[in-house]
């Protein structure tokens, strides 16, 4: 299988499982992933994931370029565009996970594998990880989001000189620049990215959710109308048990005991 999938105490985690083609995603992968995101939303006991690559050399080498370009190219305009933008395609599904996902990078990412990673809210990289959007090298434009989510994440002068000079920059850079979190020995990857999992799944699932959502609407929106985002989403949590309990355990120096309801 081209996808490995587990789940422990409310933790997912999706594993690219390809490494002698450095986890690329060829047209199988692209449709298990998608299977597996939207399994993930419909999964009331999964409140956060985890994303990695299995082995220690790629997190994603991106498309698998000898089946999929192949596959396009025999493509019209307008069919092409329809396949790259139908909303069962992995980065269309992801794009609609309200769960939060921690991108375990522990390896190499480039093209459409740093589009990956841009999909995770919060990237951890091990320190021989290194990050490009190479396309412009092969005559081709990142076609997975990378023009578009590399300026709102590190700014557009800098995604501009990533992107136009296919520039490739380790993970010291990346932190550097704002395009990881945080940059761990390699072994490390994953135990970091668990951490911050199981600190997230400590949380009220719902208002982490509404969090995120009230984050990455608010990017595409004027302040005023980003304030008034929060505040119809605080409203509505707070019809909410967790928004109850939370105050409760508050007052009874507990924890809180969230449900997700």
């Amino acid at each position: 299988m081209s996808i490995l999938y587990d789940r422990q105490d409310r933790i997912a985690r999706i594993t690219l499982n390809r490494p002698d083609a450095q986890n690329a995603i060829d047209p199988e992968t692209d449709a298990e992933l998608a299977r597996t995101f939207q399994e993930i939303m419909q999964d009331p006991d999964v409140w956060v994931v985890i994303v990695t690559g299995a082995g220690e050399k790629a997190f994603c080498s991106g498309a698998d370029l000898k089946k999929l370009i192949p596959m396009t190219t025999a493509m019209g305009v307008g069919e092409s565009v329809a396949w790259r933008q139908r909303p069962e395609s992995w980065h269309s599904v992801m794009a609609r996970v309200s769960k939060p996902i921690v991108g375990a990078l522990n390896g190499s990412a480039f093209g459409g594998g740093l589009e990956l990673a841009l999909l995770c809210d919060i990237r951890i990289a091990a320190e021989h990880a290194s990050f490009g959007l190479t396309e412009v090298s092969w005559g081709i434009i990142p076609g997975w989001g990378g023009t578009q989510r590399l300026p709102r994440l590190i700014g557009p002068g800098r995604a501009m000189e990533l992107i136009l000079t296919a520039r490739r920059i380790d993970a010291r850079e990346a932190l550097q620049i704002g395009l990881v979190n945080q940059v761990v020995p390699g072994p490390q990857v994953l135990p970091a990215a668990e951490e911050v999992a199981r600190t997230i799944a400590s949380r009220g699932p719902l208002a982490v959710r509404f969090a995120k959502e009230a984050i990455l609407k608010g990017l595409d929106m004027s302040l005023d109308l980003g304030l008034a985002t929060e505040a119809y989403l605080s409203t509505l949590l707070r019809q909410t048990e967790d928004s109850r309990e939370g105050p409760r355990a508050f007052a009874e120096k507990r924890p809180p005991r969230f449900t997700g309801r």
